[in-house]
């Protein structure tokens, strides 16, 4: 199996759940697993033979939803992991397929907010009182985890990206 590959099944997947895990949990997402991911596409763009014009889309389309998705954060919208995590996963994925994941990462997002809003308008389950993770999700001043969304949206595109066909000899 090539180190492309192992990138797209292995660490690709295994860098998005840990974010979700993580931003359920503590509600962060570390920047290791951003920088994991910046690595990796880069090992990947260069092993898979992308053209520095496809690198520089690459690098554009991250670039530009890391800027966006910052004025999001400082307008108190998002968190700044799930800025970062947006970005590193749009450098994957290129303008191609850049709008599906931030349309399903919306749409994924808003049924998680709406979940959570619903799970807030009653008490706390006594099982759970004594996760702090759930109390923190459960207290109205929090925010939403929308790492999970982000990175839930990211796993349903991958296999469409131009990476993936590369990889795979499509």
């Amino acid at each position: 199996m090539s180190l492309s590959l192992i990138a797209l099944l292995v660490v690709f997947p295994a860098a998005m759940a840990y974010a979700a895990a993580s931003d359920l949990v503590s509600m962060t997402i570390s920047n290791r697993v951003c920088l994991i991911l910046i690595a990796t596409f880069a090992v990947c763009a260069v092993l898979l033979g992308l053209s520095w014009t496809e690198i520089g889309w690459h690098l554009a389309a991250g670039g530009l939803v890391l800027v966006v998705c910052f004025g999001f954060f400082a307008a108190g919208w998002i968190g700044g992991g799930d800025a970062k995590l947006a970005a590193a996963t749009a450098l994957w994925f290129g303008f191609d397929q850049l709008m599906p994941y931030l349309t399903f990462a919306g749409i994924g997002g808003g049924v998680l907010t709406l979940a959570i809003l619903q799970l807030r308008a009653g008490p706390l389950p006594a099982m759970a009182q004594n996760w702090s993770w759930a109390r923190r999700l459960h207290a109205a001043n929090q925010g939403v985890p929308y790492g999970i969304a982000l990175a839930f949206s990211a796993l349903f595109v991958l296999p469409d990206t131009a990476l993936w066909h590369a990889a795979i000899g499509i």
